[in-house]
């Protein structure tokens, strides 16, 4: 897809025609509001992401081995709290702070974790990019299948900045999401693929359904771009755990 620089109108590439105005927050929190059975697990909940399994073991992973002994993470669009549980599985018992948009969400997502850690947990409906982290509070932030709503450079900047003051020395930020190509046969190409993807793992329906509502709500970047931008805001280190087609998984390290 190419996106319109203003965000009113954006081409989509599979009607070749100009769509309106992206979703509002309120718009895309709904969405989520009345999907917390099927965000609840992660094998039907992620399905439309590729490697969507592999990802999350990867970033878990490599949080926990960066810090073994971590004390707090904040999970950024927790969602039902997959990507928290997973990583309380390898370091327990932490602290936790859980951001969504959605109450339904949130209300699930605190149940299930607070099941499983001795830890505070906190849940905060809100919008990261209205919400004040602190400084120096998290040894771990998780961001799964979220950024993707940000809209401008400026915004891009503002979230990935507030993230590296909110680490503290030593702790991460872990990137699952959608990303596109800055080329546009090479982007063209691996929307396609993902296309042959979504029709594999359901049908053509489906394969629209996903294209309509990504068209409608979201506003990737490139791979490159927030790497390069993890860099600019203090990151002296990044790392690309996982690439397939149209997904990543990448994260930085605050020393």
């Amino acid at each position: 897809m190419v996106w319109m620089q203003n965000f009113h109108f954006h081409y989509s590439q599979t009607t070749n025609k100009l769509l309106y105005v992206k979703s509002t927050v309120e718009q895309i929190r709904e969405r989520f509001d009345n999907d917390v059975e099927r965000f609840s697990n992660l094998e039907t909940g992620q399905a439309a992401t590729m490697d969507a399994p592999l990802s999350l073991q990867l970033v878990v992973q490599a949080a926990a081995a960066l810090r073994p002994d971590g004390k707090s993470v904040l999970d950024v669009g927790c969602g039902a709290g997959n990507y928290t549980l997973q990583l309380l599985q390898r370091v327990p018992n932490l602290d936790c702070t859980l951001v969504d948009l959605s109450c339904p969400m949130l209300r699930r997502a605190k149940e299930r974790v607070g099941a499983v850690t001795s830890g505070t947990v906190t849940a905060v409906q809100a919008d990261v990019r209205e919400l004040e982290l602190g400084g120096e509070k998290y040894d771990y932030i998780l961001a799964a299948a979220v950024l993707h709503h940000l809209r401008t450079d400026e915004e891009w900047e503002a979230t990935f900045a507030k993230f590296f003051r909110a680490l503290k020395p030593g702790g991460s930020v872990w990137i699952v999401d959608l990303v596109y190509h800055s080329t546009v046969a090479v982007q063209e190409m691996m929307w396609a693929r993902y296309g042959d993807y979504l029709v594999g793992l359901k049908d053509e329906k489906y394969r629209d359904h996903v294209y309509a509502y990504i068209e409608q709500e979201d506003t990737p970047k490139p791979l490159v771009y927030q790497l390069e931008l993890l860099r600019k805001v203090g990151f002296n280190e990044v790392e690309v755990l996982n690439m397939s087609t149209c997904f990543a998984a990448f994260g930085g390290v605050k020393s």
